[in-house]
């Protein structure tokens, strides 16, 4: 789950992380509002108007400007809400920028980076930061390895003091800073720990002209699995800002991912729905999305499964591949067959079943008078259906 950088800002705050003050407007008449509030609590003429997607690389794409004075600000407010907002992350198609975060401007003397992930290659959490701040993590990885610091935090200690200073001092932070940048990640990271985070970024962290370390940037990314212990962080969903089928497919417990091709895939079992993607690949054809139904799938989650795969104009075929262990495979087949007179079938089926109950299941889709195809294995299924989609 994602969220926005003024909900992750409010979430620093409650942590005590330093953020600069900021109203978020959700039309151009509260942002207009915003501004003269934001003016009168910093006692200055800078505003940075900020467009709120879920993407980053919303300043190279004109959703950032920093303004002085009123006019220029409402000018920005015009420009920016209700622009289709293209970043590398949006794709070409871009995002309709429909919320606005209306901040005061700060005396920046350093711009960095800071990010918090699991590092998967070594099974921690680990602090990545760099003096490049402002500008995309992969392009300094890419570009200059050797400006990317990196601390593990190990399990059952958490962070560390002398982390704080090693990190500190590598970045070019004189003493004082140091000591103010170790009592910012000591709040940083028991945020990330206690929140059930995938990803915390800030990019830009800033220090000011007074010394101050401070979170000008807020990007969270939570676990799913965690999310029952945080239903607070429901309210804060932006359904509009996530895809219909996926936040359809959530609605049944359904694993859903859409992606460019044109043939549909229902699985059960993450690994078998990676191994079925990569031989519809191997065999010539591309998937349309990753769906995995789950060991314990009912008739109905498979029936809402099926209705967001034919919902998806792209798709021009559809195979299921089904190992029945604890799901059974007359499960299955009920559920498609109920899903298909439901919703019709207007393109090409390929139905492979394997496992318990299999030729209860296989008699099932037999007796339901449908135009589906069987195949003999995997392979055969792949192959079938690569070629009725073209």
């Amino acid at each position: 789950m994602k969220i926005h950088e003024y909900q992750g800002k409010d979430l620093f705050r409650k942590y005590g992380v330093p953020v600069p003050f900021g109203i978020p407007a959700m039309n151009k008449d509260e942002a207009v509002a915003a501004v003269a509030k934001v003016m009168d609590h910093s006692g200055g003429e800078v505003v940075v108007v900020k467009a709120q997607i879920h993407a980053g690389g919303r300043g190279m794409g004109g959703g950032v400007k920093v303004c002085k004075g009123k006019a220029a600000a409402e000018e920005a407010i015009n420009a920016i809400y209700g622009m289709q907002l293209v970043t590398h992350q949006t794709g070409p198609e871009g995002k309709e920028v429909q919320r606005l975060l209306v901040e005061q401007g700060l005396d920046i003397k350093h711009e960095y980076y800071l990010g918090i992930t699991l590092d998967r290659s070594s099974g921690r959490v680990t602090v990545m930061a760099s003096t490049e701040g402002g500008m995309e993590i992969e392009t300094v990885a890419e570009e200059s390895p050797e400006k990317i610091f990196k601390e593990a935090i190990v399990p059952g200690l958490g962070w560390q003091d002398y982390q704080s200073r090693s990190l500190g001092f590598k970045l070019g932070l004189d003493a004082k800073q140091v000591r103010v940048f170790g009592g910012f990640m000591k709040k940083l990271t028991k945020c990330y720990e206690d929140m059930d985070c995938s990803l915390l970024e800030i990019n830009p962290l800033i220090t000011t002209g007074d010394g101050q370390v401070m979170a000008l940037d807020a990007k969270l990314n939570f676990d799913d699995n965690g999310l029952y212990r945080h239903k607070e962080l429901e309210e804060w969903r932006d359904l509009s800002e996530e895809d219909p089928s996926e936040v359809e497919a959530s609605k049944y417990d359904l694993s859903f991912i859409n992606l460019d091709g044109n043939i549909g895939c229902m699985v059960n079992g993450a690994g078998l729905a990676m191994s079925t993607m990569d031989i519809i690949k191997h065999y010539g054809g591309d998937p349309a999305n990753f769906l995995d139904v789950g060991g314990g799938a009912t008739a109905e989650k498979v029936t809402a499964a099926f209705k967001i795969i034919t919902s998806d104009p792209r798709v021009k075929g559809i195979f299921v591949n089904i190992f029945g262990g604890i799901m059974k495979c007359d499960t299955i087949a009920n559920g498609v067959v109920t899903a298909v007179k439901e919703v019709g079938l207007k393109v090409p089926l390929v139905v492979r079943l394997e496992g318990t109950n299999v030729d209860l299941g296989k008699k099932i889709i037999a007796d339901s008078g449908l135009n589906v195809e069987t195949c003999v294995d995997m392979a055969d299924g792949a192959k079938k259906i690569v070629e009725l989609s073209k």
